[in-house]
């Protein structure tokens, strides 16, 4: 793990050498005002199973209630519903559907059905959140593993209970849309910052020679199409789009304690500070002693006593200095500490706390 941290922070100080450029297009740090994706959600069946499915009574009335639309009249208690499962159906519609177009869907178990392995999803209405029907879904069931065995020899890959259709879902109904209002159309920032807002307003003015584009606040930038353009909003936003912008972001330090990954920004900076490291491994051992009475002692018995050794080990301190430290003196001075990612966790939020680390940090 302290290879790959070092490896990750190479890389990085790769990036913040001088004379490397970051720039990025407007498409990859921006969208469109209505260019957005939408979810769908239903409730099918999976059919199929084997006898991995429900035992509950509410997938056998489903059941019964689809066989009587089918002209079928059953008795809920004469159906076993072992190879049925009871699942919820989502799905995402991407910017402009059109209808007769495809998208995956995801189905997950609701019941105690223990896998969907080899089922099949029944038609299922997908519904938008104002309750209108936009797609219908079925299909074949993949849940990209298997789950074999019983007992203490099962064998399980990823997560039986969950899995997807391709392209199992076909679009009903289109969504009306009408891209920008009177050759005028707004475009909202990923990540709102000042700066960037500022560095888009001028590139896209500067690449059309005239005040198109105004910065309306730190996410929103107001765009118009320019008089007497040849082309249409289409053709206007395919070269908004491909402009190559500098993307500025505040200095961050994100930790996941989780799994000891850190990750430090470019601009972060250290005031004048000392950094003192040193390990401290604590030891403890158990050893586990028989007492055995002496022969024929009346009510002696046999007894295990435990004894404890602690022993206690503290390495010298290193100590460091740093004193408006970039992130390759960062990178440097924490390797020379020879420091592990957690105890560069620990670092990091002690930096935070005394005042010394400029930069937002994060934990996720």
């Amino acid at each position: 793990m302290k290879k790959m941290l070092i490896i990750c922070m190479a890389y990085l100080l790769v990036l913040c050498l001088p004379g490397v450029s970051l720039a990025d297009r407007i498409k990859d740090i921006a969208s469109f005002e209505g260019v957005r994706e939408n979810q769908l959600i239903g409730y099918g069946v999976v059919v199929g199973l084997n006898g991995s499915g429900d035992k509950g009574l509410a997938t056998m009335e489903i059941v019964t209630n689809m066989l009587r639309r089918m002209g079928i009249s059953v008795n809920p208690n004469d159906i076993k519903s072992k190879n049925t499962a009871s699942v919820m159906v989502t799905a995402t519609l991407p910017p402009f559907p059109k209808s007769g177009m495809k998208v995956d869907v995801l189905v997950s178990a609701m019941g105690d059905a223990t896998s969907l392995q080899g089922g099949t999803l029944l038609l299922t209405q997908l519904n938008g959140p104002d309750g209108k029907v936009y797609a219908i879904a079925q299909g074949p069931v993949s849940i990209g593993g298997f789950v074999g065995g019983g007992g203490g020899t099962q064998v399980q890959k990823n997560h039986p209970t969950a899995g997807k259709v391709p392209e199992g879902a076909i679009i009903e109904e289109n969504l009306p849309f009408t891209l920008g209002s009177n050759g005028r159309i707004r475009l909202f920032l990923d990540n709102p910052d000042f700066t960037t807002a500022e560095s888009v307003t001028q590139k896209i003015n500067s690449a059309f020679d005239t005040a198109v584009a105004k910065a309306v606040d730190p996410s929103t930038i107001s765009l118009r199409m320019p008089e007497g353009f040849k082309g249409g909003m289409i053709e206007f936003l395919t070269r908004v789009e491909d402009l190559d912008v500098p993307v500025d972001s505040p200095a961050r330090v994100v930790i996941n304690e989780r799994t000891g990954t850190v990750i430090i920004g470019e601009n972060v900076k250290l005031a004048p500070v000392a950094i003192a490291h040193g390990g401290l491994t604590i030891e403890i051992k158990t050893n586990y002693n028989v007492s055995q009475p002496q022969p024929f002692a009346p009510g002696g018995q046999t007894v295990v006593t435990p004894q404890q050794n602690v022993n206690v080990t503290e390495k010298k301190a290193s100590l460091m200095e740093a004193s408006g430290a970039t992130l390759g003196d960062i990178v440097r001075a924490l390797n020379a500490l020879g420091v592990t990612p957690r105890d560069l966790i620990s670092i990091m939020q002690a930096l935070k706390a005394s005042g010394a680390l400029h930069a937002d940090l994060e934990i996720i």
